[in-house]
């Protein structure tokens, strides 16, 4: 069983300080319902925010919860409701059949009468169209000589960049309407800008090799679902099967994106590790319960196919990061309840996840809510992205794995991993740390580590960023490679990893982070 499999891990620091606030950044990916929503703030009046919420199912709606007041509206979109992907001509996967039955019709497209919405589809269909291959978004050539082969494949590679800044600028635009514009969102906002000013040299390196490495494969689809999409990273070294490490991106459940965890793929797969990033619905085009939804039809993917791309289908570890982190282990332990209360026929099983890592992740949201609603991330929007404060149990592992009921399906999980760092203020360091004591209690194999000082961000960004030695990838890398004496060797001869940002930028980025 997964629970009795050794897992060599070293603890690197236990000494946590009580963090203090700060807030997370999230925006919403898509709007067309109008929603009005009361803002209950400290510091602030009674002040109006109005939300643009774009659902491809009209029949659809979001909840919010009773205790702001919500007015409704009919307004024009402020952007198309198009997902960018939604015109990808991409083959479907035949293992999309793990639960996207359930999707509620988020994800069906419904025809527009106005002629100028049409033809500004039916561009945007055409841009996208001409961006992916075949084979999932590779870098191949095309079918004639060289030289055009060089040229389509240029254009293919200009068109999807051209296509992702699409997307990013249509995210921060409606992040902006979604929470509005009062000051304090505002001077989040311009430290945001400044962040990101002072990381661009990095992201700039990292997104280069996103788009035009040949070792990317961007945008397999393993569901039919707009954002049923995985980014694998294929290490050049192609001798034998390879570790794979499943990673569910963050976003506050609201801006996450496969592309987010570029840098971390560039990185493993040097070190001879796949990595398979897993897109999912954000809200409000989807709510928890279709995000758990899209991560367990990703990962029955990675397990079913990952030999296709080099992959060792016994070596498959799971991970997620924030809100992915949260993501990924409600998938993990929702699975397991189906295999062990429900007795459900599954496209995969827990079993086949040697071990899960979650890193800066938040596991129990009843000691969450109030806290994200004093840093920005309102009450009523996240039990609007949890579907209602009644879910909040079911979305909160750290719970489950407490429940005596449960205990048959909580020993079905596979060694569980906590990454944090003592100074994260936008989800505090006692969130892995609880969830690590609470699964040993249940008899599972786990373990918190802590990282003094570091950040939210610096696990994730600033460290791999800074090049050299990063004690957190080690401590990754040294989990999935034990065992393998090779892999071992080469890790203890491996080159430091060369700065992308100097360190005078990353100071300053890490003083002004709005994370």
């Amino acid at each position: 069983m997964p629970s009795s499999q050794i897992l060599p891990v070293t603890t690197i620091h236990h000494h946590h300080k009580s963090p203090k606030n700060l807030g997370n950044s999230s925006s919403p990916p898509i709007a067309e319902t109008s929603l009005s929503i009361k803002e209950e703030d400290e510091e602030e009046s009674v002040n109006q925010m109005v939300m643009n919420l774009v659902i491809d199912d009209p029949s659809t709606r979001l909840l919010i919860s009773s205790s702001d007041e919500i007015t409704t509206s009919h307004k024009k979109p402020l952007l198309s409701r198009n997902s960018s992907f939604s015109g990808i001509s991409t083959a479907r996967s035949s293992t999309s059949s793990s639960g996207s039955s359930s999707s509620e019709g988020l994800g069906k497209f419904y025809d527009h009468s106005n002629k100028k919405r049409r033809r500004r589809t039916a561009s945007e269909t055409c841009l996208l169209s001409s961006i992916v291959c075949s084979d999932g978004g590779g870098g191949g050539g095309g079918a004639g000589d060289e030289g055009s082969g060089r040229q389509q494949s240029l254009s293919r590679e200009v068109g999807h960049a051209a296509a992702e800044t699409f997307l990013l600028t249509r995210l921060s635009l409606q992040l902006l309407t979604y929470l509005g514009v009062g000051y304090r969102w505002v001077m989040r906002f311009v430290a945001l800008g400044f962040y990101s000013l002072m990381l661009m040299p990095g992201f700039i390196q990292v997104g280069y090799y996103y788009f035009f490495s040949k070792q990317v494969i961007r945008s397999v689809v393993y569901g039919d679902q707009p954002r049923n999409r995985i980014d694998l990273y294929i290490p050049k070294n192609s001798d034998g099967p390879k570790p794979v490490v499943a990673f569910v991106t963050g976003g506050a459940w609201i801006i996450g994106y496969k592309a987010w965890g570029s840098l971390l793929g560039w990185q493993l797969s040097e070190r001879d590790i796949i990595v398979a990033c897993i897109d999912y619905r954000n809200f409000p085009q989807g709510t928890m319960s279709n995000m758990v939804q899209d991560a367990c039809q990703g990962i029955s993917f990675v397990c079913e196919k990952i030999a296709d791309y080099g992959g060792d289908p016994n070596r498959i570890y799971l991970m997620g990061q924030s809100a992915g982190a949260h993501i990924a282990c409600c998938a993990l332990v929702e699975q397991a309840i189906k295999e062990a209360v429900e007795g459900e026929n599954v496209s995969w099983s827990v079993s086949q996840i040697k071990a899960y890592f979650g890193l800066s992740g938040g596991y129990n949201l009843f000691n969450l809510v109030d806290y994200f609603h004093s840093r920005g991330l309102y009450r009523s929007i996240f039990l609007s992205i949890m579907e209602g404060e009644e879910s909040l149990r079911r979305f909160s592992p750290e719970v489950l794995a407490q429940d005596p009921s449960l205990k048959n399906a909580i020993s079905l999980l596979p060694p569980i991993v906590l990454f944090h760092g003592t100074a994260d203020y936008s989800i505090p360091s006692e969130a892995s740390t609880s969830f690590a004591e609470t699964l040993k209690g249940a008899g599972v194999r786990a373990e918190a580590i802590t990282y003094e000082g570091k950040t939210h961000t610096d696990l994730f960004l600033q460290d791999p960023m800074r090049g050299g030695k990063d004690q957190m990838f080690e401590d990754l890398v040294s989990i999935v490679h034990a065992g393998d004496q090779e892999a071992e060797a080469k890790d203890k001869v491996a080159p430091p990893r060369r700065r992308l940002v100097p360190e005078c930028m990353l100071q300053l980025a890490r003083k002004v982070s709005p994370f």
